[in-house]
């Protein structure tokens, strides 16, 4: 569903003295069960930071801030049941921790967890019709991180 948006929040201030970031690759601490969740959201945030092209992606050695996040939880419930006792829709959130630093003064510029989730239906399609829900979080989510990199410090 958010796929195909495209956000860009030029005008946008990050915190002062940061032009580059660096991104490593978010570890998956959740047990979820989704081995490539971490590589899969960390290719994902990694793009959206360079289509934003507020902050310039650069490799840790010459970068001014880096984002370090760790999937803390991942959670999949029911949402609808109907009067048969019967799960048709289901929820994905996922939560991560995130910690933003400035190398060049090495310090935090902080540390937040981020919280958000997609829906799925759960009748038919297996673990693929889970996978959308999941999609779905990982945009979300990372859209919301790379708001509070570059505008809300």
């Amino acid at each position: 569903m958010f796929s195909s948006c495209n956000y860009s929040f030029k005008g946008a201030s990050p915190p002062e003295g940061i032009k580059t970031i660096f991104i490593p690759t978010i570890t998956d601490e959740s047990g979820f069960g989704l081995p490539t969740l971490g590589d899969d959201m960390t290719v994902l945030l990694k793009n959206k930071f360079i289509n934003d092209n507020t902050l310039e992606y650069t490799e840790k050695t010459t970068a001014d801030g880096m984002l370090t996040c760790r999937i803390t939880a991942v959670r999949d419930e029911a949402l609808v049941v109907t009067g048969a006792e019967q799960v048709t829709r289901r929820k994905v959130t996922i939560i991560v921790s995130t910690d933003f630093q400035n190398l060049k003064k090495t310090k935090n510029i902080w540390t937040r967890e981020f919280t958000n989730w997609g829906e799925y239906e759960s009748q038919g399609g297996g673990f693929s019709r889970r996978d959308e829900g999941v999609k779905t979080a990982m945009d979300k989510i990372t859209d919301d991180i790379l708001l509070s990199v570059i505008s809300d410090w």
